[in-house]
């Protein structure tokens, strides 16, 4: 069998080319003519555009909706307050009150509104001027800038006309004496104080810390002597005579009552104040003591009840009652912020002392005379100069209102006692505090030193306590229990061998320390 001849391969003619379309050529997009610029008013109503249509070539016009023309107005106004506002803090405004208040008056408007403060009176004032610019009423401004200088013109030349007054407040001819009268009596005093405690300091035979000594441990040894109701009201004061032979002591019906020493016998009772009695103290140099009371009056007593003089003038009531050392004056402290000196022989008032921010509680003497301290519910104290009328020393330390102040006989030494329960004591030399005392569990209502030399200093308090404290470093010496409710007030005899306490609970007590100190009694000169 033979294989068949391969064939040769059959050839594909060409294919022939495709034929290229030819498009028309493409017209030129036509451009718009150009438009002339809308007026500011016109464009405020409504804008055109052009636009072509599905169509044809038909123009539309479109018009603005009133929500953006009255947010366009806004802000057209806006930059008009603005540029409004600049040229007002661009202007020559007045800073004074009352020229902002005149040039009110000239332009016509109200001086004030309801409610309207300094700062905004000016801000009011200065909006209207720019406004008046604005208005083209700059005549009306320039009139009233004219009267403004020809009447502060006129104010300076009456100015220079007037009497120039002091810086100080003039005091009556009685004050002036009685300044004079105390520099006479402090002087002396003062000179003598500062030698005795020279040849005290210099005399190899005085010890004055042996006898400092002494006087400290038998302040220790002070016992209850003796107990005695005093009212069927709560007590409010007490006082020694200066011979401790008399006893007075206050309460709250209003009746003072003296009593005999030291039986505790009553002798009198004086009857005069119609609100309860608020204090009462002796004086040092005459058989007459002076109370104190709500009805806002004090009143001079002799002993055996007939009363001598009161004194009329606070407008509030009174707290606490001092005689000046000389006998001659009495000061007193009240609830109206301020505390007076009284001149006991005439009745007058000599001095009405302002300074305090709050109601002012006690005041206290010098023993020399020449100052006078003030303890006041606005936490301060303070110690006047009364031979020239100015502040000496403001005492800050306290954080509640202080309630009781006192000399020491060194002449230099300052305590005060508060409802913070502390008990400061300061430095007249180097206008400080040197001790803070944390004395009590309550209040303290009255601070004392012992009157000869100051060696002790007794404190009561409304924890039912006083207590006594070394004057050389302040530590405690004794606490002197016995009362059942807020001891009220203390005083200490002339000698210091006796210490009175008086209390919410009616009593009085004495305590002394004589029976310990018989065999080895104080040597002071």
């Amino acid at each position: 069998m033979e294989n068949p001849r391969p064939q040769p391969p059959v050839p594909t003619p060409p294919m022939a080319p495709l034929p290229v379309p030819i498009h028309p050529p493409i017209a030129p997009i036509p451009v718009p003519p150009p438009r002339a610029p809308i007026p500011a008013a016109t464009s405020m109503a409504s804008t055109s555009a052009s636009a072509a249509g599905a169509g044809g070539g038909d123009e539309l016009e479109y018009e603005v909706s009133d929500d953006h023309r009255a947010a366009r107005e806004r802000h057209e106004r806006a930059v008009q307050e603005l540029l409004q506002r600049r040229r007002a803090y661009a202007m020559a405004v007045p800073t004074n009150d009352s020229a902002v208040r005149a040039r009110l008056r000239r332009l016509g408007e109200p001086i004030t509104l309801f409610g309207e403060r300094e700062m905004e009176r000016r801000d009011r004032l200065r909006s209207l001027m720019v406004r008046l610019e604005a208005d083209g009423q700059m005549d009306r401004l320039l009139r009233a800038q004219e009267d403004d200088q020809a009447a502060r013109a006129g104010e300076e030349e009456e100015e220079e006309e007037q009497i120039q007054y002091p810086f100080f407040t003039e005091g009556t001819q009685e004050l002036l004496n009685a300044r004079v009268d105390i520099a006479q009596y402090s002087l002396p005093r003062a000179k003598a104080r500062i030698e005795r405690a020279k040849r005290r300091h210099e005399d190899p035979d005085e010890d004055p810390d042996a006898e400092a000594d002494l006087v400290v441990k038998q302040a220790g040894e002070f016992v209850l002597e003796c107990s005695e109701i005093g009212d069927d009201r709560p007590l409010t004061g007490c006082s020694f005579s200066r011979d401790a032979s008399l006893l007075a002591t206050s309460s709250w019906n209003g009746l003072i009552k003296v009593w005999s020493m030291p039986q505790i016998t009553k002798v009198a009772t004086l009857k005069g104040h119609t609100e309860r009695a608020t204090d009462v103290a002796f004086s040092p140099a005459d058989d007459c003591l002076a109370t104190a009371s709500a009805d806002k009056t004090a009143k001079l007593w002799k002993p055996d009840g007939s009363l001598l003089m009161s004194f009329d003038g606070h407008l509030d009531r009174l707290a606490r009652v001092a005689f000046h050392p000389s006998g001659k004056y009495l000061g007193t402290a009240s609830f109206d912020k301020t505390w007076r000196l009284w001149d006991i022989n005439t009745g007058k008032e000599l001095l009405l002392q302002e300074g305090h921010s709050r109601s002012v509680y006690g005041v206290s003497f010098h023993p020399d005379g020449s100052l006078a301290a003030s303890c006041s519910l606005d936490a301060y104290a303070r110690v006047w100069d009364l031979r020239s009328g100015r502040l000496f020393f403001t005492l800050k330390g306290h954080v509640k209102p202080v309630l009781g102040i006192s000399f020491s006989p060194n002449g230099y030494l300052v305590a005060t006692g508060s409802e913070d329960n502390f008990c400061r004591i300061w430095d007249l030399r180097k206008r400080e505090m040197l001790y803070s005392i944390p004395a009590h569990k309550s209040l303290i209502s009255q601070v004392k030193f012992e009157p000869q030399e100051g060696y002790y200093l007794a404190t009561s308090s409304y924890d039912t306590k006083a207590a006594l404290w070394s004057a050389r470093d302040f530590k405690p010496i004794k606490s002197l229990v016995g009362h059942e409710s807020k001891v009220t007030s203390l005083d200490i005899s002339g000698d210091g061998q006796q210490i009175v306490t008086v209390a919410h609970d009616r009593t009085i007590k004495i305590w002394s320390c004589r029976s310990s100190t018989q065999d080895n009694a104080m040597e002071l000169d």
